[in-house]
């Protein structure tokens, strides 16, 4: 509350991060608010002695007391080495709600100046692809799952709802690939549509998520609240702020339950590192997230105030801004005069834009009254059979082969229904020959159309089959209350 001090864990991070979040803490004590900073660290450096989750346990400690967070970008390898410390961090607190902001800023130029760009993504944050479950199927094939639940769904389809209806917008749009993720992608557009009856003053729309795409590049000033799954918020994400100067200009707050973690969106920009250049914007719209978060709305504003006045007069302009204005980067001003500029700004109004007072945006609450009833009895009384199982086979072998082999095996109560080859099927022979990656799906399924399969039977199977072929993967087939639980292959 005003007038109280603050308890937040800060995590300096890498690269960059330490320059950009000192530029924030002094702000905020400019600004007037008290915090009791405690300092622990993630990232790089976790890694580089040993600790595989990059995320030690006395930071987990720190931010289990303190509930709020503000972090630099922490380094990710791309390609090898560990998982995310930064998806780490947010699935460890169950930060579900990313919520991104994403609006016109005065003397940033866009393409789009003047067109009332002003959106907010809300990205499911722990769920999707970013479950990080993968495997090497063959040395030549890997898999990711891609996890998407209902309660997961109804969370942040929920939480996208409530942000709109506090701050008095018109529209939420969901953006999927359910077009051709029928399950995953589609179980996440299903609950949309059933939560939308409960919110009648907002306009409920789905998108396919290219299209969300194709129209945020078209005509930006259409979109209010879009609510998504992980992997597709992150891609429309950084392509909304593009559209507003820049990841320079990318604010973010991670909301769960308990805790909340508020970090810029850039990256750690190691070949800037130490050299006092790089534009704090981000971090430091991400700590007025914070503070409304922390029930500092009236400081965040007038902070706010502050870095919209310092943008607009552009006397003190940062190096990558001084790029898109054509003006002199060798004159440009550092991270530190930057920061100055804001300091100094404080208490002032901008003139070209309305002042923020009173916003709560984007969220001034983390939790959106959860509606959801879930749990082993609930899903034990949803009508289920299993009806087949999907193996898949380690083999380079031509499925026409292969798929007479395994006629004889399926034995006196499975047969062989399919197989296919990443997703498209290679027998029955279609009269066309996909190309072969050395993995085969083979999906058996009850002689008796409808019949169930028990374990045992599958197992015997699996035994059979494994005698001739090396298998890497089983999934049952099931039958939720009449409805398939599993795809057709391509071709089927």
């Amino acid at each position: 509350m005003p007038g109280q001090t603050h308890r937040v864990t800060v995590i300096p991070g890498d690269g960059v991060g330490p320059e950009v979040v000192r530029s924030a803490q002094r702000i905020i004590a400019a600004a007037g608010v008290a915090i009791d900073w405690e300092i622990a660290e993630a990232g790089a450096e976790v890694f580089k002695r040993g600790d595989t989750s990059g995320v030690p346990q006395a930071t987990r400690d720190s931010i289990a007391r303190t509930h709020v967070v503000l972090k630099g970008p922490l380094e990710t390898p791309v390609g090898f080495g560990e998982k995310s410390a930064n998806v780490t961090l947010r699935k460890l607190f169950e930060t579900y709600a990313n919520v991104r902001p994403a609006h016109e800023l005065p003397g940033v130029p866009t393409r789009y100046a003047g067109e009332g760009v002003d959106m907010i993504i809300v990205r499911e944050n722990v769920e999707d692809l970013y479950a990080g479950i993968e495997h090497m199927q063959t040395p030549d094939v890997a898999q990711c799952l891609k996890v998407i639940s209902r309660k997961g769904s109804e969370k942040i389809i929920r939480y996208a709802f409530e942000l709109a209806r506090r701050e008095g917008r018109r529209k939420v749009t969901c953006a999927t690939k359910a077009n051709i993720m029928k399950l995953t992608e589609g179980l996440f557009k299903r609950v949309f549509e059933e939560l939308s009856a409960e919110y009648p003053e907002i306009v409920a729309e789905h998108l396919i998520i290219d299209n969300v795409a194709h129209q945020m590049a078209k005509n930006p000033a259409q979109f209010d609240v879009v609510v998504t799954t992980n992997l597709n918020g992150d891609i429309i994400s950084d392509l909304a702020s593009g559209l507003v100067g820049g990841l320079g200009f990318a604010p973010s707050g991670n909301y769960g339950d308990d805790v909340a973690i508020f970090e810029a969106v850039h990256g750690s920009a190691p070949k800037y590192a130490g050299k006092d250049v790089i534009n704090p914007t981000a971090l430091v719209l991400s700590s007025l997230m914070m503070l409304r978060h922390l029930h500092e709305s009236d400081v965040a504003d007038r902070i706010e105030d502050a870095v919209l006045v310092t943008l607009e007069e552009g006397k003190a302009v940062t190096q990558d801004l001084a790029r898109q204005t054509g003006g002199d980067v060798e004159r440009a001003a550092s991270t530190t005069g930057f920061t100055d500029a804001i300091i100094a700004n404080l208490g002032r109004q901008p003139s070209t834009v309305p002042p923020r007072s009173g916003s709560e945006r984007p969220s001034g609450k983390a939790t959106p009254r959860p509606h959801w009833s879930y749990g082993a009895a609930v899903s034990a009384a949803v009508p289920r059979t299993t009806v087949g199982v999907d193996l898949f086979l380690e083999t380079w072998e031509p499925a026409d082969a292969a798929g007479a082999i395994l006629e004889r095996l399926a034995g006196d109560v499975l047969r062989l229904e399919m197989i296919s080859s990443r997703g498209t099927m290679v027998y029955p022979a279609t009269g066309l020959a996909p190309d072969s990656v050395g993995l085969l799906r083979a999906r058996f399924v009850a002689r008796e159309d409808g019949a169930a399969v028990s374990d045992a039977e599958i197992t015997s199977l699996v035994s059979r089959v494994g005698e001739r072929f090396a298998w890497t993967h089983i999934e049952k087939l099931h039958v939720f209350a009449g409805e398939p639980g599993y795809t057709k292959a391509q071709g089927q």
